[in-house]
């Protein structure tokens, strides 16, 4: 893996920001929106409510932080090949010497980077505006961005392969693959209060106990270190087979000559 290579194509979609103001304007405005609506929400339940259940209540803004986390790692990831792809630069960046891993670990520092833009935001708005500190989770917050972050990852690798495989009539996966894990992974509310069905679903997938790890933290400060090991060891199969995927989707599209027509349309 040549790290130069990589770092010329960070560059290039860093690129795009500077001289399309626009896309910052995109990369912050929806975060804020989301925060907004949550955070009147849960002000209103606050005033509405028995005070012993505000605790609960700050859940929300904490999921939905966290949950921004993953979904921006995951946009990172697909965005930056749809850049490529409506610009009309697929092609020059595969017939270029640039390995697959090299391109995959630029989308990477791409999500990484828009992650660290939106969190800096929302954290301040946050505690500005509704009395909430995301840093109150202390040194759990590491552990809690760097699942959240890999995971996000995984699922940008499986919409990029969907992409690929499907053609650009599927581009609507970039925003949709995340939403259909957001109903069971516990982003807003325990997974003891799910459906019976959904909770062994629920307890498959990492970010469900980075989740419940954040209202264990918040609540008593402290977290039980098997829900990590879980997160950990699910997200490393999650990248893998994700990758897997992915470097196969590609190797077959290749293959078939579908790159050139794809890359064209």
């Amino acid at each position: 893996m040549n790290f130069r290579v990589i770092f010329a194509l960070v560059l290039r979609y860093l690129y795009l920001y500077t001289r399309t103001p626009m896309r910052m304007v995109e990369l912050v405005f929806w975060p804020v929106v989301d925060l907004v609506v949550w955070g009147n929400v849960t002000v209103f339940i606050q005033k509405n409510s028995n005070p012993d259940f505000g605790h609960f209540i700050l859940f929300m803004l904490g999921g939905m932080i966290l949950w921004d986390i993953m979904f921006r790692a995951q946009q990172g990831v697909a965005i930056s090949f749809l850049e490529d792809v409506w610009t009309r630069n697929l092609l020059n960046v595969f017939v270029a010497p640039v390995r697959t891993s090299e391109y995959v670990g630029a989308t990477f520092i791409v999500g990484l980077l828009r992650i660290a833009v939106t969190a800096v935001v929302l954290g301040l708005i946050s505690w500005v505006g509704y009395a909430f500190n995301i840093f109150s989770l202390g040194g759990w917050l590491l552990p809690f961005f760097l699942n959240l972050l890999a995971f996000g990852w995984a699922l940008g690798l499986l919409s990029t392969g969907l992409i690929l495989r499907y053609g650009q009539a599927a581009e609507s996966l970039a925003w949709a693959i995340p939403f259909f894990f957001q109903p069971v992974v516990a982003v807003f509310y325990r997974v003891e209060d799910m459906p019976a069905w959904s909770q062994p679903i629920a307890w498959c997938l990492p970010p469900t106990y980075i989740f419940e790890g954040m209202r264990q933290v918040m609540q008593s400060g402290q977290m039980r270190w098997d829900y990590l090991a879980w997160a950990a060891g699910l997200n490393v199969l999650c990248l893998a087979g994700a990758g897997a995927l992915f470097g196969w989707i590609l190797q077959q599209t290749r293959r078939r000559g579908l790159l050139t027509k794809f890359a064209t349309q």
